[in-house]
């Protein structure tokens, strides 16, 4: 059936029925992107087990985190 078809019916149907069809068409929505949603959290993974973990071990300017956001905040943000 295609959409136009559907919508044709729904529009035939009393008031009362057009609002259970829109109610069945927010539970149908809710669940399927639920489950949609409850697989995408299981499929990722974890920070650490990320390829961008220790991408910048070797940078001797990023050993100190904190110091190097404060000098750049510095160079950019100051008077």
């Amino acid at each position: 059936m295609s959409e136009k078809e559907l919508i044709k019916k729904i529009k035939k149907l009393p008031s009362e029925a057009q609002q259970e069809a829109a109610d069945f068409v927010e539970f149908l929505t809710k669940k399927y992107l639920q489950q949609s949603e409850e697989t995408d959290l299981s499929e990722k993974k974890s920070i650490l087990e990320s390829s961008f973990r220790g991408m910048w071990k070797d940078r001797e300017d990023m050993q100190d985190s904190t110091k190097w956001v404060r000098e750049l905040r510095k160079s950019r943000f100051s008077d």
